[in-house]
Formats: C-alpha cells, structure tokens, sequence
C-alpha cells in the first residue's frame, strides 16, 4: 500500500511540474512573439535611417558635420549591446568573440579601445580582460527605455565630438530567426557610406533653416 500511494504521489508530482512547465513556456511564447513584433515596428525605421546616413556620406554637402569627417585613428570606442540574462546559448559569447578578434587587431596597431556596455553580461565579461570601460548601461529590461541608455551613448558621442577617440562601432547581433543570431560590428562614427548600390548616386538632401 505505501509503495502503491507513493508512485501515485510521484505521478501526481510529475503531472504538477509538467502544468508549470507548460505555463511558463507558454508565457516565453508570448514574449518571443512580442520582442520579434516590437523589432519587426522599429525595422523599417532603422533601414530608412541607413539610407540617409549613407545619401549624406556620399554626398557632397556645403556643410560637414564632424561626425562625417574621419580622421587618423589613435583610439576607438565600442558600444556592446549584451542580454541582461544568461541561458541564451551562444548569443553573447558569439559577440563577445567577434568585438574580441576586432580589438585583438586594433592592440596590435597600438590603437587604444574604450567601452561602452549595454545589458548586465557584458560588464563582467569585459572588466575580466582589463577593457577600458567608460560607460555601463545595466538592467534595460525587455523594453528598454530611451532615458536608460541616453546617458551612456551621450558619453561615447562626446568622446568622438571632442576627439578623444576617432572612431565609434556598434556591437550587437542581428536576428535571422529564433534560433539564428548573427554577431554584428558596425561603424557608428564617422558616417560610413553602405555598400548598397542604391545609395551611390549622391542624393543631397534640402534644409530647414539651412545645413549648419
């Protein structure tokens, strides 16, 4: 009889784990489809804006902004973009590599590198080498806020403005499907024209009040 009432117990235990199991990955679910639905609203947005950083770099405009302007590199900044958990598989140590090699190439060039992190797993993987991190923008959440990061992305702009360092990368990895994260190092600073045939043709762009 004891042994019978503890399978039963066991049975109902496992019947009990299998309901929170389904539950929580139905809420994971919902979330997934939420992050991607949020993505897929900001897509266009971030694409059209590539199209008229790189008209403007290929331009010939009576005004150069000094973010248009490159100049000889003896410093640079990255900008990492990291998740604020773990169990996401090769998501991070995947960009973390990528944005490694690239420094790997640029200490032996003698360029100097400053950081500037986005999301918690990337500041402890990046004091662990000794990188030179002047900004950390922790905990952004799933939906993160333009007042959480502003701060940290101000500190990496005026370092470029004011010549500290003479380049600016963007870190991060580009979503191709759920199980497809493809590590991503951009040039943010100077403007850099997109390969992209279509923008070749030098389209100026008409001002309000004028281009200063």
């Amino acid at each position: 009889m004891a042994v019978g009432k503890e399978i039963k117990n066991k049975i109902g235990s496992v019947q009990n784990t299998q309901k929170i199991t389904s539950a929580m990955q139905m809420v994971a679910a919902s979330k997934m489809r939420r992050t991607q639905d949020r993505m897929q609203q900001g897509k266009p947005y971030s694409d059209r804006i590539r199209g008229v950083i790189s008209h403007l770099a290929n331009a010939n405009p009576e005004f150069t902004h000094s973010f248009m302007q490159a100049r000889d590199v003896k410093r640079v900044g990255f900008i990492v973009v990291s998740s604020d958990r773990g169990l996401c598989g090769g998501l991070n140590v995947n960009l973390f590599r990528s944005v490694m090699k690239q420094m790997a190439e640029l200490d032996a060039k003698g360029i100097e590198i400053d950081m500037g992190l986005i999301g918690n797993k990337a500041g402890p993987f990046f004091r662990s080498i000794g990188a030179n991190i002047v900004a950390v923008m922790p905990d952004v959440g799933e939906t993160p806020a333009i007042a959480d990061l502003i701060g940290g992305i101000r500190v990496m702009l005026d370092a470029y403005a004011e010549g500290t360092i003479d380049q600016l990368f963007l870190a991060s990895n580009d979503f191709e499907n759920t199980m497809t994260q493809a590590p991503t190092v951009r040039q943010l600073l100077p403007l850099d024209p997109s390969d992209d045939e279509s923008y070749q043709h030098r389209w100026d762009y008409i001002y309000e009040p004028d281009a200063r």
